[in-house]
């Protein structure tokens, strides 16, 4: 059955300086910076939440239905997702607006410095979780402010199962609203970064937050993740990747994994290890939707790490 993504879709521009930024910031002028970098290396990448999920969603066979909100230049992701035979049917243009762009750039020190530009993400609120139908499960994945707020609550009123994933935007919520998403959701997804960040902004330690959901999601980077639920504490042991690229979009492609086991009722260890391995899947390719492995060969390395059979 359907599952609806709601976030963002947006373009990445990637810019690579040759050399260090702060050999050409000088710390006492810091109050009248004025600095251009000259970046020899650029790449443009399709990316935002819903995209990214969504992408490896269908990696898996499963049936991605995203809901956002786009500008005028949307053409070349429209052409990208009807390429892979991912619906539009939720996907509204707001016209005058831009899609959602960040524009990063990276020095050799991995340090980076990055402009956001919302666009047409910021009318998410105007997109309704009701106008789907057939939804057995969703995601409220980071999208605009008004538009994560309204979705959780329909969300909730239409009981649709949902999974609370704050990421980026954790920090434009009060401590009592992050509460009020949990109590919503059925499930939530954290790196162990904002794991921390939940515990301070609402006030109560992580074992007593994932009372309040069926699951809740920790992951841990090269450790693996954990998850809690029904009174357990589950660690899954990560993925060995051949290399490592870029994480870029990591935490998404381990969602797309959540979301396939979640809604095919899979155990939570056999859930986890499926999200694991789509992560380091993607760790190995530049981008967040720059890996292209066949469905077969997910499997193969589900099944290598974990021993598992095939999963259906």
């Amino acid at each position: 059955m359907p599952v609806l993504i709601c976030g963002s879709l947006a373009y990445d521009t990637i810019m690579v300086f040759h050399g260090k930024f702060g050999e050409h910031i000088l710390p006492d002028q810091i109050h009248i910076l004025n600095v251009s970098f000259v970046v020899p290396d650029m790449r443009r990448e399709f990316g935002g939440t819903a995209g990214n999920i969504a992408y490896n969603m269908g990696l898996l066979g499963g049936e991605p239905l995203i809901m956002a909100t786009v500008g005028d230049d949307f053409g070349p992701y429209r052409e990208r997702l009807d390429a892979l035979k991912i619906s539009r049917a939720h996907i509204r243009e707001v016209p005058g607006t831009f899609v959602a762009q960040a524009f990063i750039t990276t020095d050799l020190d991995a340090n980076q410095i990055t402009a956001f530009h919302p666009g047409a993400m910021s009318s998410s609120y105007v997109n309704k979780v009701g106008d789907a139908k057939g939804v057995a499960l969703g995601i409220l994945a980071p999208d605009s402010r008004d538009g994560m707020l309204q979705h959780a609550e329909q969300f909730h009123d239409a009981k649709i199962p949902f999974i609370f994933d704050p990421g980026q935007q954790m920090s434009v919520f009060k401590g009592y609203e992050l509460k009020h998403f949990i109590e919503l959701a059925d499930y939530v997804a954290v790196n162990d970064y904002e794991a921390r960040v939940l515990e301070e902004r609402i006030g109560e330690p992580i074992t007593k937050l994932t009372e309040r959901v069926k699951a809740f999601f920790v992951t841990k980077g090269a450790e693996g993740s954990v998850i809690y639920a029904d009174g357990q504490q589950i660690s899954v042991p990560s993925v060995r990747e051949e290399r490592r690229v870029d994480p870029t979009g990591c935490g998404d492609a381990y969602r797309s994994g959540l979301l396939y086991g979640i809604e095919r009722g899979w155990s939570w260890e056999k859930t986890g290890r499926l999200a694991n391995t789509m992560g380091s899947i993607k760790i190995e390719h530049r981008g967040p939707q720059g890996h292209h492995p066949t469905r077969a060969e997910i499997e193969a390395r589900f099944m290598a790490a974990f021993d598992e059979p095939r999963f259906g």
